[in-house]
């Protein structure tokens, strides 16, 4: 992963990696209730690889957490943008020791530091850190940022110099037409509508004739890959437009954190928690915030009156250019509604800018106001315990709360209770629950069924790599499973002769990991103790004596 400068034609940040960049996630990618804040370069499928400053600059961030982007480091640079990199393995020496130093301090392995700045300057091109799989990674790799150091508005890299081999367009797996409003039709239906997609000759798509009437809107399903990787990563931009005129347009070129979750705004989201596939609409809901639109008109609804011919075209490209153009011949004509939208309705009704309260026997739902994207009818149902709180085909925006009244159960059995939401097989998945004598809440955007459960199960520990007495002259590391069967684990701490050491914990694999190079041991014989917590309290002591010169 060795530097070189861009050839882009764009004003250039900082320089690129390798020969060409293969990359496993594109900016702007659709994510769980998120855009994709960077672009993530493939490492080969290896950890360890060194990384290297993209420019001279300092640190100003460096955060490790289980999750996220796990290890991660942010530089400033003096052009006003900030690198990051994530899902680091290891700090490069002087800053590893810098973060170490602060771990022990703080006895965490969790940690957020904001160096002084220059404190740890570097030059381009010095080594910065190792690629790694830690935090939410999925599989080795480097995620990378460019953002703005002042609003920490991230940019797609790719318009700084970063190169990928890509001659693949896009590719548009499906199309659909929508009515939007009370009186609009589309080929006889008041609901969405798929349009059939034909591959002419000269590699453009085309549909059958969609016969419409009042407002309509049109969405698309569609992935780009580059031409030396297999993923389906995002489309860089889209346009529609009719009888020549731009009625849509939107890219990827940036967008702020705090709207990324209007991405449920842009996908269909029932259509997406039923068949997990992401419809982008090409047109606007009226709640959405996205700052991605370079250009709607009307909303990018498009009205349709009877006797019209109106030559709809999408066009969806990446970044190098490669387009995918579809047409969609529309013709306006009165009709007569063959398939009636599904409405459902309940005495739960939440205007979208109103807090909203509702209470049952024995639990309660507040909803803050602009907890969802539009006016919503809710099926809210207390009964058995459970607690049904709609279900998972409606977006949430905020956090709403969830209490329960647990003035039955003794409050010696409290302790280990807790707000958990059901899932498919029944089981309760932990939601972090605040106690407060007889009552216990939790904050959530999520919707399902919450039920009071109990976890009486500690946690689980077992030694990996050695054995009670062992001598371990020639290893450099400890190495232990920890798991808990219920709620999961919340705390964990380590020491050897009652010092404290730095276990590294990586949830995805369950592992505690210590390294020897931490902390010299000034004795032979060395007694570990390690105590593990769920999130109820349930907690498990693991003892070992094992011997090191």
């Amino acid at each position: 992963m060795q530097l070189r400068p861009g050839t882009r034609k764009q004003k250039q940040l900082c320089q690129s990696y390798g020969n060409s960049l293969i990359l496993a996630g594109t900016f702007g990618e659709l994510r769980s209730n998120h855009f994709h804040g960077g672009i993530d370069i493939k490492t080969q499928g290896k950890q360890g690889l060194p990384v290297y400053s993209i420019g001279p600059g300092t640190v100003t961030r460096i955060k490790v957490s289980h999750w996220g982007y796990g290890k991660a480091i942010y530089v400033a640079h003096p052009n006003g943008y900030t690198s990051v990199y994530g899902h680091l393995q290891k700090f490069a020496p002087e800053i590893e020791a810098y973060v170490k130093k602060a771990q022990y301090e703080k006895r965490s392995y969790e940690i957020e530091l904001f160096p002084d700045y220059g404190e740890l300057s570097l030059g381009e091109g010095d080594l910065l850190a190792y690629s790694g799989n830690t935090g939410g990674s999925s599989g080795p790799h480097l995620h990378f940022e460019i953002r703005n150091s002042v609003s920490q508005k991230p940019t797609n890299p790719l318009l700084y110099g970063y190169e990928v081999e890509d001659t693949t367009p896009p590719n548009v797996q499906e199309v659909y037409a929508y009515p939007l409003g009370n009186s609009a039709i589309v080929n006889g239906s008041k609901e969405k509508i798929q349009l059939p997609l034909t591959l002419k000759e000269d590699g453009t798509y085309a549909t059958e004739p969609v016969e419409a009437i009042g407002n309509i809107g049109f969405g698309f399903v569609a992935h780009d890959k580059q031409d030396k990787a297999y993923n389906r990563n995002g489309i860089y931009s889209a346009q529609i437009t009719a009888n020549g005129k731009l009625l849509t347009a939107f890219d990827f070129e940036s967008f702020a954190f705090n709207e990324t979750r209007y991405i449920n705004t842009l996908i269909d989201f029932p259509y997406f928690a039923q068949y997990r596939k992401r419809i982008q609409k090409g047109f606007r809901d009226p709640a959405n915030a996205l700052s991605i639109y370079s250009h709607l008109d009307n909303d990018g609804q498009l009205p349709v009156k009877a006797g019209d011919k109106i030559d709809v075209r999408l066009t969806l490209a990446d970044i190098e250019g490669n387009t995918t153009k579809v047409r969609i011949p529309v013709l306006g004509k009165n009709q007569r509604v063959i398939q009636q939208a599904e409405v459902f309705k309940s005495a739960y009704f939440v205007p979208r800018k109103q807090n909203v309260n509702f209470d049952f026997k024995g639990a309660s739902v507040s909803f803050p106001s602009n907890s969802f994207y539009k006016d919503v009818f809710l099926d809210l149902k207390f009964e058995k315990d459970t607690f049904k709180v709609h279900d998972r085909t409606l977006a949430v925006h905020k956090n709403f709360t969830l209490s329960f009244d647990v003035s039955k159960y003794p409050a010696s059995e409290r302790k280990q209770l807790y707000i958990g939401r059901l899932d498919k097989n029944g089981r309760a998945n932990y939601y972090k629950t605040y106690k407060r004598e007889s009552s216990f809440s939790t904050r959530t955007r999520d919707l399902g069924s919450f039920v009071i459960a109990k976890d009486t199960l500690a946690p689980t520990i077992r030694a990996r790599n050695f054995k009670t007495g062992q001598w371990l002259n020639n290893y450099s590391y400890l190495s232990l499973e920890i798991d808990d069967k219920g709620t999961g684990i919340d705390t964990y701490a380590a020491s050897i002769n009652g010092q404290w050491i730095l276990m590294e914990y990586e949830p995805k694999n369950k592992t505690l990991t210590y390294n020897f190079d931490d902390r010299i041991l000034n004795t032979t014989t060395c007694r570990l103790k390690i105590v593990v917590r769920d999130k109820v309290g349930n907690s498990t002591v693991f003892e070992s004596i094992f011997n090191r010169k």
